[in-house]
């Protein structure tokens, strides 16, 4: 069995294209980078983390000083008087009471990572299609799948609830599945072509003169260089699944398939004046995202900036 290899012979104009687009792209990241390092830049970045952070500080706070303190005196007063305690947590991680939130914990993961992954096998596929296979009607397709884009998710959910009730499966965790893979295929598709078409036609031709099939390319040449537009495009979907309110009300109709942020919703209807669970319910919510992003933001970078093949 032969194996795919990247390698291919350049003639001299070939080779002369790629190192004007090389110079190009250096001479263009060695601006950007000579603007972002700027002092005027730094002190900017620097103030705005301090804005995003000093909200999430001050939640992180509240959500370890006990009731009684929370509902008398500000998170600030903390530093004058100290005051920890763990029993917020433990009534919003637990399983039982109307203030437990630890099923929805469970039902928020249960719906993000299938949410995530089915879109993005999707459209890996149509994008390479779309991208590198020669079929008619193909640009009217494209064009039709990005002008989606621009149809508001609200217009569908009555549509999309009616067809659930009749196919029967209402209430289950399939409506959310596929509602929010249906959502996000037509910007996967895009971001994911838009990187595949970057790629050097050169490297292509050279696995098909090696014999490799469109199912060889996919697997062998085209996923190991789409890593960072994955990452990229699952960081987003992963943050734009994990924060929904409105899909999950509209289809999360059984108790059992109710995610976080809904659960956290009517806690705030039905308990209002329980800021310890509140804020402590809060901050649980938001600690999943901001570590995925963390683990994950060099891919995201790399997601948003690559528009080539990486060396």
């Amino acid at each position: 069995m032969s194996t795919v290899t990247p390698q291919v012979d350049l003639t001299p104009e070939q080779r002369a294209a790629l190192a004007t687009k090389s110079s190009s792209a250096a001479r263009a990241a060695a601006i950007a980078r000579k603007r972002a390092t700027s002092p005027i830049a730094s002190a900017i970045a620097v103030l705005l983390a301090v804005l995003w952070t000093i909200p999430t500080f001050g939640l992180l706070l509240s959500s370890i000083r006990p009731e009684k303190a929370i509902k008398t005196t500000g998170w600030w007063t903390f530093f004058s008087d100290p005051q920890v305690t763990l029993d917020n947590y433990r009534a919003v991680l637990s399983t039982e009471g109307s203030s437990g939130l630890g099923s929805f914990f469970i039902n928020s993961f249960v719906i993000t990572i299938p949410a995530v992954l089915i879109p993005i096998c999707l459209a890996a596929l149509a994008a390479y299609a779309f991208a590198w296979i020669d079929f008619r009607g193909r640009n009217f397709l494209f064009v039709l799948v990005f002008s989606l884009q621009i149809v508001p998710l609200q217009v569908a959910l009555l549509p999309l609830l009616t067809m659930y009730v009749k196919a029967g499966i209402g209430g289950t965790f399939w409506t959310l599945w596929l509602s929010h893979s249906a959502f996000a295929l037509p910007l996967a598709i895009f971001i994911l072509h838009n990187f595949m078409k970057e790629i050097p036609k050169e490297l292509i031709e050279a696995a098909r003169m090696d014999g490799a099939g469109h199912v060889k390319i996919f697997f062998r040449v085209m996923l190991p260089l789409l890593t960072p537009a994955l990452a990229a495009f699952g960081i987003f979907q992963f943050l734009w699944v994990w924060n929904d309110l409105l899909v999950a009300l509209t289809f999360a109709s059984d108790n059992s398939v109710v995610p976080l942020t809904v659960a956290l919703a009517n806690l705030s209807g039905t308990r209002g004046t329980a800021w310890h669970l509140l804020s402590a319910g809060a901050f649980i919510s938001i600690i999943v995202p901001v570590a995925v992003f963390i683990s994950l933001q060099r891919y995201f970078v790399r997601g948003l900036l690559a528009g080539g093949l990486k060396g």
